[in-house]
Order: C-alpha cells, then structure tokens, then sequence
C-alpha cells in the first residue's frame, strides 16, 4: 500500500514514515500543505496522515479540499489540538479518524491498519485466498500454515494481488504502490518482484499471470 505522511516535524515525519516502511508500505513525505497538494495529484494514495499544524495551511484545508474533489482516501488526523470543538470539525470534514499527539507507534499503526482494510474492503486482519493466507497485522504470509517469510516488497505486492484477485492490476499500480517518489526504480523492476513472487506461490496452485501491455492477474486453482 501507498502512504502520504503530510507533518511539517522533519524528525516525527521520518519516524511515521519509517514504521510504515517497515512493513513493506510506500511512503512519501510532504512537510507542508503545498507539498501535499502536489502529492496527492501525482500519485494515487491508500491513507492519508495529516498533521493539522502546517506551516504555509491549516491541514483541515487540505482535507476539505480532497473531500471536495471527491477524493475517498482514508484520513487519519494527527494533531496537538485537543479539543472536542476541533476533532468534530475534522470529522465534519471529512477525516476517517483522529489521533492526539502525543501517541503511541503500536496505536497509530492499529489505526491505519483499520482505515486501509476499511478502504479496500477488506474485514477482519487476515487475507484468505486459497490455502494463501495473509496475516496483515503481523505482515506475514502463511500457505498451508507455513509461514512464507517474503521480503517486505514481495509480501506487500502478493497482498495488492490478492486484494484485487480475479482482477488485472495494472503495472503502473503496481509501481506506485511498491515504491515511493524518491526511489530510483529500474525498468524491469516489476517484472523482476512478480518472478520470484510467482515462484514462491506457485505450488499452492496460484497463479500469476501476465497480460501483456496492461499488468498482472492472480488467479485461484
């Protein structure tokens, strides 16, 4: 999945954005409303962490913008305003959820899962596909009750596949979900993930097929 942490806390931004990379997620930072603005217009996004302290916009503009474009990316406010008054007003906005700072990693990382699954549809913290099973929450895969142990990009593009099984997911998707807007990404660079994820899979009866010219489509036995 892709994240856009918007948080104007140069040191605060990398440490959300390193515990979402973690897991195996995208992430760009934006320090400032413009910034976020121009990320939101170039990439498409899973969640949205959104500081409200901006230094150039309060971020409930940013919100009420993406709301009034019609934008449906989960939002999860981060903000030092405590006020009942103040956390209304984003949710009036818009915003799928709301977190005072100070907060705990462990509860900010709960908080997003929630919003991402929510987003896609999914319920619970577990995928199911097959004898496939992936543990979201942990960020594990299991086959048959055996763990997988997948590098974080593998496991996070087998969860964009099966989260959009029996569908064909386009290769530029899939580039923006795996990689963040600083990375240097080779040609080949999808091809070569899909290869050993497909080698991996493949005994459970799973297949990865390529379509040529538009993207990849993970099919059930």
């Amino acid at each position: 999945m892709r994240v856009l942490v918007t948080e104007d806390n140069v040191e605060l931004a990398q440490s959300v954005a390193r515990l979402f990379r973690d897991k195996g997620h995208a992430v760009d930072v934006a320090g400032t409303a413009e910034d976020a603005e121009l990320s939101l217009n170039a990439a498409p996004y899973d969640l949205v962490i959104l500081d409200l302290g901006l230094p150039d916009e309060d971020g409930l503009e940013v919100l009420r913008r993406m709301r009034r474009r019609g934008s449906r990316v989960p939002v999860l406010v981060l903000t030092a305003r405590g006020t009942t008054l103040e956390r209304v007003r984003g949710l009036d906005l818009g915003a799928d959820d709301y977190l005072p700072k100070p907060f705990e990693p462990t509860e900010l990382e709960a908080r997003a899962r929630a919003l991402m699954r929510r987003g896609v549809g999914a319920k619970g913290s577990n995928l199911v596909h097959g004898r496939l099973e992936i543990d979201t929450a942990a960020r594990d895969a299991f086959l048959d009750g055996t763990q997988l142990k997948l590098p974080r990009r593998e496991l996070c593009l087998l969860e964009l596949l099966v989260l959009h099984a029996g569908q064909v997911v386009p290769k530029a998707d899939i580039l923006d979900k795996l990689f963040d807007q600083n990375e240097e990404v080779g040609p080949n660079a999808v091809e070569l993930y899909v290869h050993r994820l497909r080698k991996k899979v493949e005994s459970a009866g799973l297949e990865i097929r390529t379509v040529r010219g538009v993207g990849y489509l993970l099919l059930s036995p």
